[in-house]
């Protein structure tokens, strides 16, 4: 009768072990994780209309955004599984360090220095930078233009972008600081600045939101290449991930999600770039 039982128990026992193997993953990977649990963790910007915005509902919005379910759903993990984290410029690579965040999608862009730290995918968009000015403004049709008429260029916080312009092209123009882009826009509704300065599609976001008030010159004049931050040394995570942006460009949704965010901006959409391998 003891034996029986301890039979019966052994076999239990065989059966938990075997289900909890087939059903387990490797939680070390990002792959891994999302396939055992369900569940990532995406950090993607809060305050760039047509890139990703927090909404007062709760619900979030943009082309970042649209990429990040895309790629989370390819990995397993429906939206209802994902936890959307803010993604602060100052603190996206200790995201991905400390494990806070699985992927960073926000505007991310790829260089040397940060590669040096984590891994990228992408890219998957390349922005330039522009000039958003009022839609009947016509003294702006690029960045050298703002050498004359003692205008003014705003500029945030703890950014570079219109340094560089009065550095480059126009030293006369006048800088005005502001803490955040919201700021400069409704300077810039108001008529106290007259342009502002940051990646194109940013810059089509804020107009997509006000398309009879203001435009992106579309005359860009840098490159920035946008990618997907994850953790460094995760190679087969990164394949997996590099396969879901792919499919997202060759099914389309890619370049739709572009027209639904930024479209109505009249911001011209680029060709999607070519993925490093």
């Amino acid at each position: 009768m003891v034996l029986a039982h301890l039979r019966a128990l052994v076999v239990a026992c065989s059966a938990v072990l075997v289900l909890a193997s087939c059903s387990s993953g490797d939680d070390t990977t990002l792959a891994g994780k999302a396939d055992s649990s369900g569940r990532l963790t995406i950090a993607v910007a809060y305050d760039q209309p047509g890139l990703g915005v927090r909404r007062l509902d709760g619900s979030y919005r943009g082309f970042d955004v649209d990429v990040a379910r895309y790629v989370a759903r390819e990995l397993g993990v429906e939206e209802s599984g994902i936890t959307f984290t803010e993604a602060l410029p100052s603190a996206r690579e200790t995201l991905l360090t400390s494990g806070a965040a699985d992927l960073v999608v926000s505007s991310y862009s790829i260089t040397d220095k940060r590669k040096e730290v984590i891994d990228f995918v992408g890219p998957y968009f390349v922005a330039g930078q522009d000039l958003l000015v009022r839609l009947t403004d016509e003294r702006i049709t690029g960045p050298d233009s703002l050498n004359s008429g003692n205008l003014k260029l705003c500029s945030v916080d703890n950014t570079t972008s219109a340094q560089y312009v009065k550095d480059r092209f126009a030293q006369s123009v006048q800088l005005v600081e502001y803490p955040n882009f919201s700021d400069c826009v409704t300077a810039l509704l108001a008529e106290q600045v007259d342009a502002l300065s940051t990646d194109d599609v940013i810059l089509a976001g804020y107009a997509a939101q006000n398309p009879e008030l203001l435009r992106v010159v579309n005359q860009p004049f840098s490159t920035e290449e946008y990618g997907i931050g994850m953790r460094k040394g995760d190679a087969d995570s990164r394949a997996k991930v590099a396969a879901a942006v792919r499919k997202m460009i060759d099914s389309g949704e890619w370049r739709k999600s572009l027209e639904t965010n930024v479209g109505e901006s009249g911001y011209a959409i680029p060709d999607p770039p070519e993925l490093a391998p």
